[in-house]
């Protein structure tokens, strides 16, 4: 019995030493199998929403962007596929470790088993059971004699079930294997495949590199164009969002500070509700990627170049509606001369903004709630491209929106 257990014990060690690695790096390999898939996902979209119109009908500052971040993605793809291919060594590395154990664990179970088999028949030949039995002295001594044939008849049985799942176990690994193996290789391919278009698009931007620096007074142009428009775009959010904290104070009858929304019950609750759901708000968009994230970044072409966006830009399709992240209260529509328009939306003390939008279906006053549709976004004529400028204020301080959108 004391060796039945030993040998429970360490299968059940073997198999955890076994089986723990191989669940941890399973659970990475999906989490790695999703990064990868977002990815690819989203290369497509660029290519989709980005490069749709062909690129006589954009500027060269468009397609420059649409490069840079393409290329960004493609850079974090073979990252992504280059550690699951690591990964996958490992689990691989790991397998021919189990499988060397395992193949000692079955030759020494196999030895044991033919020692077993060898005694047992030499023991018969020499006496039989039956005389074994007989010639005991009492039958305290026969009944433990009798107790040590039925516990070595089972310890034989054990040895042949041990001899068996180990087996098993082996034939089971190196399928495994077999089928890591492929994995892996997929991977190379894919990987190889990704360095290859990546190598396109560098050449591309090159290319369009050229083109810019062989009339960088046309680039400066049009850079200072779109700093020119931001600044505005801006400059008129912040200006609507200080206005509106002194109207609401005002009512309130609070006039002493006009930084901050002074709240209503109502408006705290609304507030709370708004932080609570911090990281796990809706999209602006049904569907869309981030085109521009929040912050600072390096011009394209000229990296000492640093631009400031505010908030974050998401492409999307053609015909497709703005909607609202949260339930909350339309406190300005904007307009700005020679751009399109927009419209804000209070949430207790914090401000959406949605910009670039072609028609409006909300006015000022207007409650909404949260998805619904408050204007069509605007489409670009020159490169196609529809693009909504969405920004997240708290009072009149500005918040970075991939904080509180859902995977934005």
């Amino acid at each position: 019995m004391r060796n039945k257990r030993f040998n429970f014990i360490y299968i059940v060690l073997i198999t955890l030493f076994v089986c723990a690695p191989l669940m941890a790096q399973t659970n990475e390999q999906k989490a790695l199998e999703a990064k990868r898939a977002q990815l690819q996902n989203e290369i497509k979209e660029i290519n989709r929403l980005l490069f749709a119109e062909k690129k006589e009908k954009g500027n060269v500052l468009d397609q420059m962007d649409a490069l840079d971040q393409k290329i960004n993605v493609s850079q974090q793809l073979i990252r992504v596929t280059n550690q699951q291919s690591n990964l996958l060594n490992r689990q691989i590395n790991t397998n021919i470790r189990s499988i060397s154990k395992l193949r000692e664990d079955l030759k020494t179970l196999k030895e044991e088993y033919a020692n077993m088999i060898q005694k047992s028949y030499q023991n018969k030949s020499q006496q039989s059971r039956l005389m074994f039995l007989l010639s005991s002295e009492n039958f305290f001594q026969a009944f433990k004699r009798f107790q040590y044939m039925k516990q070595y008849t089972e310890y034989r049985k054990e040895q042949g079930e041990q001899i068996v799942t180990k087996t098993d176990e082996l034939a089971n690994l190196n399928k495994g294997l077999t089928e890591q193996r492929k994995q892996k290789d997929v991977l190379v391919a894919e990987n190889i495949k990704i360095k290859n278009q990546l190598s396109v698009e560098m050449n591309n931007q090159k290319e369009l590199l050229r083109s810019i620096r062989s009339n960088e007074s046309k680039y400066a142009s049009a850079i200072q164009k779109k700093t020119t428009e931001a600044r505005k775009i801006d400059q008129q959010i912040e200006r609507l969002i200080r206005s509106a904290i002194v109207a609401s104070n005002r009512e309130s009858g609070n006039t002493s500070n006009s930084s901050t929304f002074a709240l209503t019950p109502e408006a705290t609750l609304i507030a709370n509700n708004f932080t609570a759901n911090k990281g796990k708000l809706i999209w602006p968009v049904e569907k869309g990627i981030k085109s521009k994230g929040f912050g600072v970044y390096s011009d394209a072409v000229y990296p000492g170049i640093k631009h400031q966006n505010n908030g974050v830009i998401i492409a999307t399709d053609k015909g497709t509606r703005a909607r609202a992240v949260f339930e909350g209260e339309v406190i300005a529509v904007l307009a700005v001369p020679g751009g399109s328009k927009g419209v804000q939306i209070k949430h207790g003390n914090f401000i959406s903004t949605y910009y670039n939008l072609s028609n409006l279906y909300v006015k000022k006053g207007d409650k909404v709630v949260v998805k619904q549709e408050l204007g069509e976004i605007n489409t670009n004529r020159s490169n196609g491209q529809t693009q909504l400028k969405f920004y997240l204020y708290k009072n009149t301080t500005k918040l970075n929106p991939e904080d509180w959108i859902y995977q934005l």
